[in-house]
């Protein structure tokens, strides 16, 4: 039997392991601040504990963080000794999304809910999915005693939700020396759902906040005042405009066009019988890597302040993140041949590079000269109610990554 095939048959042991772990991830709500969250601290330390019964080194690289109870956001480094060939990361991130409304859920979910292949709950596919294939494909070289092809490393970072400030930036900011230009990072956090497409590149990322100043006056007397509202809807609208001011398009990205939509949306008056005099709401951009961000801040701003003046008002533009596509990690770079190779063996399909329309934590290994592939079988119901993976598919992932890691 090939050593492929008897990791492969290690990893099929797996099933009920996976299914304990996926609940136990569930029952740890790890959601940041800006989610209205404790951090991930208590999932951290449940992973950790995991990480030390493999016998593997620990290393934590936490970022301080005044916001959460501790003080502070967890990142874990564990890796493997292995042979004289380059390093293999895989990193995963522990936060997860707030819910939304539960009454849009069919079950709770914090709790796993099991049927037949498919297993329910926030965070199963984003990131519990990738966390738990990277973390059993290592388990099988263990267990079958086999030794990497070069060290092997899992990371597993907080804050990738919200930013990365406390997660994966600041690890490499802190540790510049943990991962080098000749290691191979996969990031099993986006793909297809056939689990055949790496994405090798990445559009920028662009969140702006957009706050609205009129005038609050009574609702009887809407001439006495300037309603910050109406004039931030005007601005909600002409978002779309965007479409048209940056039309360039790449058939690398699906969608192929740069993207401008507003989502989030704070809240205004309490109450209906006043015209608010502020008004506050969010538009994310994810834009072809090959469009400056500052043209598209540029745009926003006058457009936005055209339809100000029109309404009397005043309007304020920031930046609640903004992140300029490096360029893309090439389709025939070593982490992309390799994790291919392993993908082919797995799946029996040939596995294609290309781009995606949101943007990854890949973009901070790619600005820092370190290629990086992003990779997972992903069924696209991350953030949604009713989250859900497949069991099948977390088997067939981590069998990738014990022969990526094994270098088979």
């Amino acid at each position: 039997m090939s050593l492929a095939q008897k990791l492969m048959d290690r990893v099929e042991t797996y099933a009920a392991q996976m299914v304990e772990a996926q609940e136990k991830l569930v029952a740890v709500p790890a959601l940041g601040p800006d989610n209205g969250g404790q951090g991930e601290l208590a999932k951290a330390l449940l992973v950790e504990d995991w990480l030390r019964e493999l016998g593997l080194a620990i290393e934590r690289v936490d970022a301080p963080d005044h916001r959460v109870e501790s003080g502070l956001r967890p990142n874990l480094v564990a890796r493997l000794q292995g042979g004289p060939g380059p390093a293999r990361w895989a990193l995963s991130h522990l936060d997860v999304v707030p819910t939304g409304p539960l009454e849009q859920w069919t079950s709770d979910p914090w709790r796993l809910r099991v049927e037949g292949d498919k297993l329910y709950g926030r965070g199963v596919l984003d990131n519990h999915g990738g966390l738990l294939a990277s973390f059993f494909g290592l388990k099988a070289l263990l267990e079958e005693g086999v030794a990497p092809a070069g060290a092997a490393g899992l990371v597993m970072v907080s804050d990738e939700e919200t930013g990365s400030q406390y997660g994966l930036d600041h690890v490499l900011k802190a540790r510049p020396d943990l991962i080098g230009p000749q290691d191979l990072v996969v990031i099993p956090d986006a793909g297809e759902d056939d689990g055949l497409f790496i994405e090798v590149a990445e559009k920028s990322i662009l969140w702006l906040k957009v706050e609205v100043l009129g005038k609050q006056v009574h609702g009887s007397t809407p001439q006495d005042g300037v309603n910050a509202l109406y004039a931030a809807a005007r601005m909600m609208v002409a978002v779309r405009e965007m479409y048209g001011r940056f039309s360039q398009s790449d058939p690398v990205f699906a969608p192929p066009v740069s993207t401008f939509e507003p989502t989030r949306k704070d809240a205004g008056v309490s109450n209906i019988n006043t015209i608010p005099g502020k008004d506050v709401f969010y538009v994310d951009c994810r834009v072809l890597p090959e469009i400056d961000l500052a043209r598209v801040e540029a745009a926003f701003a006058e457009r936005f302040q055209e339809i100000a003046g029109q309404e009397g008002a005043q309007v304020r533009i920031s930046a609640e993140q903004r992140l300029q596509a490096p360029p893309a990690t090439p389709a025939d770079a070593p982490v992309v041949r390799a994790l291919a190779q392993a993908i082919q063996t797995v799946k029996g399909e040939p596995a294609k590079p290309g781009g995606v329309g949101g943007g990854t934590v890949a973009a901070y290994f790619r600005k820092r000269g370190l290629p990086a592939a992003v990779w997972c079988t992903w069924p696209h119901t991350a953030h949604m109610p009713d989250e859900w993976c497949s069991l099948r598919n977390l088997l067939d992932d981590a069998k990738v990554f014990a022969l990526l890691f094994a270098g088979v």
